[in-house]
């Protein structure tokens, strides 16, 4: 009788290990679950990278074209 509720127990212990690392790992999922859609709502997708990116060309040409005019009618 003592032989069996050591096995008896143990098993226990095992299942409730187990089940701690079971529960441990479904939280962890669920964290990084939660992680990956906030970096893709936060996050600039390439189109609007590249919309943004020539919007500043843009503006810096614009500020080129000035300062090309400004030195030009400096010489003269």
């Amino acid at each position: 009788m003592e032989m069996t509720s050591l096995i008896d127990m143990l098993l226990m212990f095992i299942a409730a290990g187990f089940g701690w690392w079971a529960n441990n790992t479904t939280k962890e999922v669920k964290r990084l679950e939660i992680l990956l859609n906030r970096t893709r709502e936060d996050y600039a997708t390439r189109g609007e990278l590249k919309e943004d990116m020539d919007r500043v060309m843009e503006a810096l040409h614009r500020v080129e074209d000035k300062l090309d005019r400004i030195l030009s009618s400096d010489r003269l």
